[in-house]
């Protein structure tokens, strides 16, 4: 494990000694994210964009502070600038479908959901979000299928045992107009069942 206090106190003198190091504010800004120090993580990165880096990973990171504190149209707009920027990164993409599932975009969340997963099929938390995502499109027969063959695939995954179980009482008459958490990804989403 690195010490992140030693890590921000290195960056604030390579920011003293140059305060338009870009990468520097960036740095320091993920050192700060690492020890829940949010408003200053966020105020290096976005000190690092106003200097004009331009990486993926940067705004990979914005959006999810973004995504934690929910933010949601802010996170969904850097994120699709990180998909841009990193076409080729799953994690953009995936990022971007929590995004939008949790603003209710869900036909923009399942085809980022899907571009994520067809540049990487092996992601469990991808495919379980994407299940929660035609669960709240009422098409539970495809979130009972991509549930159960993570759970076939992959047994102890959790998360997609907890929205079987969940789809279960509410196919067979559970509340109705009920919330229930999509498992397994944070911070939470909800699928709302009619």
């Amino acid at each position: 494990m690195e010490d992140y206090g030693e890590a921000i106190r290195r960056h604030r003198v390579v920011i003293n000694d140059d305060p338009t190091n870009a990468l520097a504010h960036y740095h320091l800004g993920f050192a700060y994210g690492v020890v829940g120090q949010h408003r200053q993580e966020l105020a290096e990165y976005q000190k690092a964009v106003s200097l004009g880096l331009d990486d993926w990973q940067l705004f990979l990171n914005l959006g999810l502070l973004y995504l934690e504190t929910g933010q949601t149209r802010d996170a969904t707009q850097v994120l699709r600038l990180a998909a841009l920027l990193g076409p080729e990164r799953p994690e953009t993409h995936f990022n971007l479908a929590l995004a939008y599932e949790r603003r209710g975009a869900l036909a923009q969340a399942e085809q980022e959901a899907l571009l994520s997963l067809r540049i990487d099929p092996a992601q469990p938390d991808a495919r379980n979000t994407l299940g929660a995502i035609y669960a709240e499109e009422g098409n539970y027969g495809k979130a009972s299928r991509v549930w159960n063959e993570l759970v076939d695939e992959n047994p102890g995954y959790a998360p997609a045992r907890t929205n079987l179980a969940i789809l279960h009482n509410v196919e067979t008459g559970g509340p109705k107009n009920a919330t229930v958490p999509n498992v397994g990804t944070e911070p939470s989403s909800y699928i709302r069942v009619p």
